[in-house]
């Protein structure tokens, strides 16, 4: 008699090797460790910097990497906060405020001015249309620090230099986002709008209530970056501002990391202001990241 020979299952070329699914079992689980180790390597300063909020100064200073505070205190948020005396020094609530009023505005302008120039530019046919088209993606190659001085001098002469409205204008509009819109909006089915013609409907009317609908995925993409792009501006408030009150919470964390509200290393405040600094953009992206990528003909009717 001859023994039963038990059948073994291999891989896509033929081995001998054990495998769940499409790769060899070991080779799933180096690549989950891998994965794993490289996730709490990227969390480890989060880790760090909310740890270091609740430390005090001098329990910072002797030991920046260690997990557990030695002597755990709120000294450095009520600090921020105005509680008590510990909140002198620290304008923190206005910083916030700054940046919550221009993070909300920039984006409600950049969501409306770019979706309708790149609808114009995706559906209206005009003189000089692909020139403007090209001004836009040249306007997207020019590095930004190339036009601080330039921007300095045109809202110094026209008066709106430390000003709210110097703050916004100049950020109101984005090419990156213009070319967003114009790509998304090239690729919604020409047979809606022109069904909605037939009907009596004119150009904005098509835009406002069909088109734009339409373009939710992009709209919603374009929001966040808009709000995380202008509540991380730096550069531009560096330049069109001077005065305290007009400080945001990136140039105000400047300021205070510099050493311009106090002496000492001041860990544990500056890393309790940068993570409360950090929530809302990354609130808003967990709450909207399924829409971050979308198909680009998501409503569209279908023939």
């Amino acid at each position: 008699m001859t023994a039963k020979s038990t059948p073994v299952r291999t891989g896509a070329r033929g081995r001998g090797l054990p495998v769940l699914g499409r790769f060899p079992l070991a080779l799933r689980i180096l690549g989950y460790t891998l994965v794993t180790a490289v996730g709490l390597l990227y969390l480890m300063p989060f880790v760090i910097q909310l740890v270091t909020g609740f430390k005090t100064d001098p329990d910072a200073a002797a030991h920046p990497l260690g997990l557990i505070p030695t002597t755990p205190t709120t000294a450095a948020y009520q600090r921020l906060f105005g509680l008590g005396q510990a909140g002198e020094g620290v304008p923190f609530l206005r910083w916030l405020g700054n940046s919550t009023f221009i993070a909300v505005v920039v984006t409600a302008g950049r969501v409306l001015f770019d979706s309708m120039a790149g609808y114009a530019l995706a559906r209206l046919r005009f003189p000089g249309r692909t020139l403007l088209f090209g001004f836009v993606l040249a306007v997207m190659a020019v590095p930004g620090v190339a036009l601080l001085i330039p921007r300095f001098l045109v809202l110094n002469t026209l008066g709106l230099f430390d000003t709210y409205t110097g703050m916004i204008l100049p950020i109101m509009v984005d090419a990156a986002g213009i070319f967003i819109m114009k790509q998304f909006f090239e690729a919604i089915p020409r047979e809606v709008e022109e069904a909605a013609r037939v009907d009596g409907a004119g150009v904005f009317r098509i835009f406002w209530s069909i088109v734009l609908p339409m373009a939710r995925p992009a709209l919603l993409t374009l929001t966040i970056l808009s709000f995380q792009g202008s509540w991380n501006e730096f550069t531009h408030f560096l330049v069109a501002t001077q005065s305290s009150q007009y400080e945001t919470l990136t140039t105000g964390l400047a300021r205070l990391v510099s050493g311009g509200l106090g002496g000492g290393t001041q860990y544990p405040l500056k890393l309790a202001a940068a993570l409360l600094s950090t929530l809302p953009v990354a609130a808003l992206f967990f709450c909207f990241q399924r829409y971050f990528v979308q198909d680009a003909n998501a409503g569209a009717v279908k023939e």
